[in-house]
């Protein structure tokens, strides 16, 4: 059907961005985060206006769909077709304007909700509709989507902060919409082209099917379902009940204006690449009040009676996702806000500029309930609320809580009732459901649980949906309050709207799109064979999925299998955001194919056959994973929990089944036999390895760096150093010292330090001369077998020490959490191996642990002297299946002041910034936020400190500074230097 060769030619001739047509590209764009699949015709990465004219001109010359994408984090497959994918994010990310007397910021499409608060935050300003996704969601996206969140009773939705809009035809030809008198509209039907075609539509459905929309309109301000005309005539039948503006006319008045128009629109009208909009008054001051009820009905029929109070906010907390998130480590540390069982938690913000009034509001809330005011604590409880539907769908397993007819909207005085009608309903239809989400709008989020790898699974979908859309219709609600139509709902719009203004809607998007290519087949049913689509086609699993077996090394106990656990990434997009530790080859890159999501979903596309089978061992999937940093953040932050970590350690392995083995990943995965062969020769060695001929050497026959800082290895071992004392005074405790090849061959001055502190805890210290390598270099090089073998050895040798009682304390953390973590997966069949984890501890866990009397070990430190300030490097494995509280504690007892560095991982990953082709994105990752931190750290005279051997040697490279094990310094204080 199209020339997809020429095509391509013909773009790249004209674009100054990226074109991609490859299947892997393809494979990547084919999902968003619902439920659907299709592939697309190739990839643009536009870097201006101009190459989005270029290419929708290229478009239609060749009569190829188009299709503008955001961060692809749609619940309703708007992002997904069988078309050209427009991706804004990586290039047209620019803030180009914060106006903080007007109070307006002009975007471009790919800037990111999170980025731009952060900036308009300085200003005391913000972006008022919040969606969940809001740390990754793009205003692109959130316009065409008409996107709101927790938020909206106060601040409507994206359309009604949207002032002006530049976008791009069709055709290729520009326009500029912003609020211009009815007069001024008229002259413009008279514009030739696109333009004055547009104008023209717009004005006749303003004065034609003005009664149709105040008949018709759904009763409901929360509204993503078809095109929004109501900001043609002003009309709104009801508004956000606690509306910033107060008693000012909703939604706000802007002349006659084109741009909100385009809020939820999907793409399918035009391509917005600037937009101006409204920003508000951050408040000062905000208050969390928590109340607890046994039912989800009986909690949303007390909402219309908190709406009373003027919250900001009123949500929704199921016990399911309390439940999940207790699952998944960087969630289960942020659960201190529940209290006991409950069954369902309203969550109630109240938020203004005086703090008593604030405390006030939320303590005359008819309901008793709990008060939440801390930031930190509110924070907390925010992050477990917005990652909501990624906890939920973590469960294990084929039958999920299934995205198709989530976000149906109804007057909340009907809340209650259509909650108790869709129990029942789901109930016939033999399952159960998850509610979660904005109460306060009427607007609860429901997910069935559901297999759609079955007949009998998008059976439910079907039925279920048809009953949702009903209730819908019979209660004047609309079938999506903020997800929007998408390949999920948009056969359901003649049903709501009616025959008059799904004629409106034709109307407006001929108007357009005379040809029909931008996004066809979403939010209006054309009649044009674009309409074959449904909530229950074009499916990404269904019950013709299938996946090829492998087999693997790990157990994926959990997941079942690989195929299981690539399959948890459910499309969210969580890793495409801009902080935290997951992901940092995507924050660096800004490439969809180096987060978390990209490399889970070209996995499954060749599990699956989207890919040929080969492409599971290909160099092209060797790409997607080779900039994965193996830092477990994804295992932390990912509400589903997949671990990137472990799946590309899986991968590595089967790669190299089939392609060999490198020199390099030899040497760096059996470095602690290399390490000890080095001792004898120590000397010379590091005189060699510090000569620059010797490192270009090495840069040139097996890709190490030459610009890298080598480890300098030592004729004394710890181990031989070593010489554990009896405890002074009472034995606490006895203790086996973990000890990793870096503190033994490299670092022994650290393990020595830790013997001081523990013994000065009153510690007897073993160490274990079977224990070995714990396997981790082995593991982050795919060489498996071989850490298996690892792993068998030191449970072997542990395991009588684990099962006394003894705790095993570590003080690198990748190798002590390898006994956690992949041990349980390398060895499963082995009970010994959940023995010596339940006993495996960090340093700082086991220094800050109380015993059965309240005394943590710490307690029996007689420290000498503090510092004045401590910053600490968090190591990523520690983020992830630890937390940093420990480390703050144990530091709190060397310092002053103890703060975390905000920052993600280093970019070091082990051996990953050795290898001279990641070098450079190594240093750029440790430049976004580290080491601008160290150096402002350093200058103020502040200790720095890291747990990682990788990331002390990131932070001397990258800055110069020396950086000491945290147990050294607190070996310092108590004055026991070794």
């Amino acid at each position: 059907m199209y020339d997809f060769r020429e095509l391509q030619r013909s773009l790249e001739a004209r674009l100054a961005g990226e074109v991609r047509f490859d299947p892997f590209t393809r494979a990547l764009y084919s999902t968003d985060a619902s439920n659907h699949l299709i592939e697309p015709l190739g990839v643009v990465l536009p870097r201006s206006a101009d190459d989005l004219s270029a290419v929708l001109e290229t478009a239609a010359e060749f009569g190829v769909p188009v299709l503008p994408r955001g961060a692809g984090t749609s619940l309703g497959g708007q992002a997904v077709g069988r078309a050209l994918i427009l991706d804004c994010t990586r290039y047209l990310n620019q803030i180009h304007r914060i106006d903080r007397e007007e109070q307006v910021a002009e975007v471009g499409p790919g800037v990111v909700f999170a980025s731009l608060n952060a900036a308009a935050g300085r200003e005391g300003l913000m972006f008022g509709p919040d969606p969940a996704s809001g740390d990754r969601a793009t205003f692109g996206g959130m316009i065409g989507n008409n996107a709101t969140g927790a938020h909206s009773i106060r601040y409507g939705m994206t359309g009604d902060h949207l002032l002006a809009a530049d976008v791009v035809f069709s055709d290729g030809t520009r326009a500029h919409f912003a609020g211009i008198s009815l007069e001024e509209a008229q002259s413009r039907c008279s514009a030739p082209g696109l333009e004055g075609q547009v104008y023209r539509a717009a004005t006749e459905i303003r004065r034609d099917y003005a009664e149709a929309i105040r008949t018709h309109w759904p009763r409901t301000w929360r509204r993503a379902s078809g095109y929004s005309l109501h900001y043609l005539t002003r009309f709104a039948a009801t508004s956000p009940p606690a509306w910033y503006l107060g008693d000012d006319v909703y939604p706000p008045q802007t002349g006659f204006n084109l741009a909100p128009v385009m809020s939820g629109s999907e793409g399918t009208l035009a391509v917005v690449y600037r937009a101006t909009i409204r920003l508000v008054p951050k408040p000062r001051h905000t208050i969390l009040a928590i109340l607890s009820f046994d039912e989800t009905a009986e909690a949303c029929d007390a909402v219309p009676a908190m709406l009373e109070t003027d919250p900001a906010a009123i949500e929704l907390i199921p016990r399911a996702m309390i439940e999940r998130a207790r699952q998944i480590p960087g969630y289960a540390r942020r659960l201190g806000f529940v209290e006991g069982d409950p069954q369902a938690l309203i969550v109630v913000e109240y938020a203004g500029d005086d703090p008593a009034a604030v405390k006030s509001a939320a303590r005359a809330l008819p309901v008793p309930g709990s008060i939440l005011e801390t930031p930190e604590a509110q924070a907390d409880l925010w992050a477990v609320r917005k990652a909501g539907l990624g906890l939920l769908l973590s469960i294990a397993g084929d039958t999920k809580p299934v995205t198709f007819i989530e976000d149906v909207a109804v007057p909340v005085e009907y809340l209650g009732l259509y909650v108790r009608r869709m129990e029942k309903v789901i109930a016939e239809h033999g399952t159960y459901g998850e509610w979660y989400a904005h109460a306060s709008a009427g607007c609860l989020h429901l997910r069935p649980m559901i297999n759609l790898k079955t007949r009998e699974g998008v059976r439910q979908v079907r039925a279920i949906a048809d009953a949702a859309v009903d209730l819908a219709i019979e209660m004047k609600g609309a079938v999506t309050g903020e997800h929007g139509d998408g390949l999920s709902h948009t056969e359901f719009n003649p049903r709501l709207f009616g025959e008059d203004l799904t004629d409106a809607f034709r109307k407006l998007k001929r108007a357009f799109d005379p040809e029909g290519r931008m996004n066809p087949g979403k939010v209006v049913v054309m009649g044009d064979g674009h309409d074959g689509h449904g909530i229950d086609r074009d499916l990404r699993y269904g019950p013709a999925y299938a996946t090829v077996p492998v087999t693997t090394t790990f157990a994926y106990r959990r997941e079942g299998d690989l195929a299981h656990a690539v399959e948890n990434c459910s499309g969210l997009g969580i890793c495409r955001k801009a902080d935290g530790v997951m992901c940092p080859s995507y924050q660096a890159t800004r490439e969809e194919m180096h987060s978390t999501r990209g490399r889970a979903n070209a996995l499954r596309a060749a599990l699956s056959g989207l890919l040929p089978s080969s492409a599971l061992t290909s160099k092209e999937m060797y790409d997607v994973l080779d900039l994965c940093l193996e830092c477990k953040g994804c295992k932390a932050e990912c509400p589903t929990a997949v671990d990137m970590a472990r799946v590309k350690a899986e991968f590595l392995h089967l790669y190299q089944a089939e392609h060999g083995v490198p020199l390099r990943s030899r040497v760096f995965g059996e470095i602690a036999s290399f390490s000890k062969l080095m001792v004898p020769i120590a000397g010379p060695m590091n005189a060699a390895l510090g000569a620059r001929p010797v490192r270009w050497l090495m840069e040139k026959t097996i890709g190490i760096s030459s610009q890298r800082t080598l480890p300098r290895f030592t004729s004394q071992p710890f181990r031989r150093r070593a010489q554990p004392a009896k405890a002074g005074g009472r034995v606490a405790q006895r203790v086996v010292l973990f000890v990793d090849t870096f503190t033994d061959t490299n670092s022994p001055e650290i393990g020595l330090a830790a013997l001081s502190v523990l013994e000065a805890a009153g510690c007897a210290v073993e160490i274990v001369p079977r224990q070995g390598c714990c396997g981790r270099p082995m593991v982050s090089k795919g060489l498996l077998d071989r850490a298996r073998q690892a792993a068998t050895a030191n449970i072997a040798a542990l395991f009588p020490f684990a099962r006394e009682g003894v705790p095993i304390v570590g003080l690198e953390p990748s190798c002590l959490l390898m006994l956690r973590d992949e041990y349980l997966e390398l060895c499963p069949s082995d009970p010994r191996a959940e023995v010596v984890a339940s006993a495996a501890k960090l340093i700082e866990e086991y220094l800050t642990e109380p015993d059965g009397g309240g005394e943590r070990p710490l307690d029996r430190l007689a420290v000498e002297g503090r510092v004045g300030r401590i910053l600490f490097h968090g190591h990523c494995h520690a983020k992830a299946l630890v937390g940093s509280q420990p480390m703050l504690e144990m530091l709190q007892a060397a310092a002053e002041k103890v703060e975390e560095i905000d920052s993600g991982c280093c970019g070091m990953a082990g051996s990953f910034g050795y290898e001279a082709e990641h070098y450079p994105l190594s240093m750029q990752i440790g430049g976004m936020k580290l080491f601008p931190a160290v150096r402002d750290a350093a200058g103020s005279g502040a200790k720095v400190v890291a747990a990682g051997t990788s990331c002390r040697t990131q932070i001397h490279d990258g800055t110069g500074y020396a950086v000491a094990h945290p147990i050294e310094v607190l070996a310092e204080s108590l004055g026991k230097t070794p």
